[in-house]
């Protein structure tokens, strides 16, 4: 009877994960697509990367020392994956004053400005992305040399812009992937594109390791993949002269970088298995209709951003019911 119990509020058992373990794993993740990207596009990549990782570290400090007058928590990694994110979703020719300014943005509108780690509704290095894009659109659609693919010093487009604009024109299917390559060419990284977006492999390679250290669940990615598989298999079917194959929308673009990598964000994505799903289809669904009808070529950073806008509702329509909470009938 003289044992004392103890009541404090939940979590009564913590894991071993820390955010800055969960950072640097995923800033691990990274490295083999990181290195694909400096030996496809040469040192501006790396150029490009390290200029946004340190703007993003600095902003962050200077907002933290400055104006929130809180703890300084600049290198507990999540500046860094700002960074490398935003890096990876440019091409490696643009101007770096822009890649300063497009990091600016990221950290100071889209993560700082609502509070800094844990509070921002969207994915900074979209944020960030998505501003360059709309300011500056030629340096952002200005494809350098993959140099597997082309000389130095020549640019190229995008297979998606080329499909975009062949389509667009008229052009046959048939044609239209005699000039984009092959899908083994997709896999690996041997087309034009984004820095970090280029080579499927090596990204799922890092979402296998995250997987595994349990870092992000499979299902945002999986059923990202599934719904562009089964939403432009479906028009392909239908249509194959006019709508490309599953395999070209899978493995082109920024799909397999947003969907293992920006889409998983743990701040900005449900935190139910049902929320997870019903999220990911709209990433999935959104970026295929930006594709096939949009403007742009691409589309999957505009559906997550929009998908991240609604993760509140999904989160408060779809919790789990809490335990001892009485079910009604009827």
């Amino acid at each position: 009877m003289n044992q004392k119990l103890i009541v404090s509020l939940s979590p009564h058992e913590k894991g071993r994960d820390s955010v800055k373990s969960i950072m640097y794993g995923v800033i691990f993740s990274l490295i083999p697509a990181f290195i694909a990207s400096i030996y496809f596009f040469g040192l501006d990549a790396l150029i490009v990367t390290l200029t946004a990782i340190v703007t993003c570290l600095v902003v962050e400090y200077l907002i933290q020392k400055c104006l929130l007058k809180g703890p300084i928590t600049v290198f507990d990694g999540s500046a860094i994956i700002t960074g490398l994110l935003l890096a990876f979703n440019l091409p490696s020719s643009i101007p770096l004053w822009m890649v300063i300014a497009g990091s600016i943005v990221a950290i100071g509108v889209g993560k700082m400005s609502f509070g800094g780690l844990g509070k921002n509704p969207f994915n900074p290095a979209l944020v960030g992305r998505v501003f360059m894009l709309i300011s500056f659109p030629v340096a952002m659609t200005t494809w350098p040399a993959n140099r597997l693919t082309l000389p130095d010093g020549y640019t190229g487009a995008t297979p998606l812009s080329i499909a975009k604009e062949a389509i667009k024109n008229g052009e046959p299917v048939s044609q239209i992937i005699a000039k984009v390559g092959t899908s083994l060419n997709h896999f690996v990284g041997n087309m034009e594109g984004c820095i970090g977006e280029v080579s499927a492999l090596f990204l799922i390679l890092g979402g296998l390791y995250m997987l595994y250290r349990g870092i992000i669940t499979w299902h945002i990615p999986v059923f990202i993949f599934l719904t562009v598989f089964v939403f432009s298999g479906t028009l392909h079917w239908i249509n194959p002269d006019k709508y490309l194959s599953p395999e070209f929308h899978l493995l082109t673009g920024g799909l397999v970088l947003g969907a293992i990598y920006m889409a998983t964000d743990m701040v900005t994505s449900p935190m139910t298995t049902s929320g997870m799903i019903l999220f990911a289809i709209g990433i999935g669904v959104l970026t295929m209709i930006i594709r096939i009808w949009g403007a742009y070529p691409e589309g999957v950073s505009f559906a997550i951003l929009i998908m991240n806008a609604f993760v509140p509702l999904i989160n408060k329509n779809m919790k789990p019911k809490r335990f001892g909470e009485e079910v009604k009938n009827g």
